[in-house]
């Protein structure tokens, strides 16, 4: 089960290599070129909770996540805020099954309601994959549209710890 040290493995240094959709929505639309991107994640409330705040060049834009475990139920709830909007996004919320993480939640892209699915897995010391899918069916049938592999710079030093732990 989820515990407060899930996200232990992602405190510290990140090299991220991005893959995206050129259409969110559209399982057929082509992946722009990839990108890369630095972020750096340090933890709170001792461990409990956790910001990184990711550089994207390419994109002229950062972003930051804010995530925060619940205790009494074993969730963790991921926020999302892009510096080109000011906003904080709609929450997805989940828990970790061994080394694979999944949270949903609802939103809303090009005005249409979609539902929204996190899925962290690979997670090691050195590397993990993050995914974005977006689902207008009410999660019948997902388009995964953005793809991010971490992996720690080799000046970095591994974070200890691993999910579920």
């Amino acid at each position: 089960m989820s515990g407060p040290h899930d996200f232990d493995f992602f405190h510290g240094d990140w090299h991220c290599v991005h893959r995206r959709r050129t259409d969110f929505l559209d399982p057929d639309s082509p992946w722009e070129p990839e990108f890369s991107s630095t972020s750096h994640c340090r933890p709170l409330f001792d461990g409990a909770a956790n910001i990184d705040e990711i550089d994207m060049p390419h994109l002229g834009a950062k972003g930051l996540t804010l995530r925060l475990f619940d205790p009494s139920t074993k969730l963790w709830s991921l926020h999302w805020s892009s510096s080109t909007t000011g906003r904080l996004f709609p929450p997805v919320s989940g828990h970790f099954t061994g080394d694979r993480g999944e949270f949903h939640g609802d939103d809303t892209h090009d005005g249409r309601d979609v539902r929204v699915r996190f899925v962290w897995s690979g997670v090691s010391p050195a590397s993990a994959r993050w995914e974005q899918a977006f689902s207008v069916d009410g999660g019948r049938t997902w388009v995964t549209n953005w793809i991010m592999d971490f992996t720690r710079p080799p000046t970095a030093r591994p974070a200890c710890g691993t999910p579920g732990a």
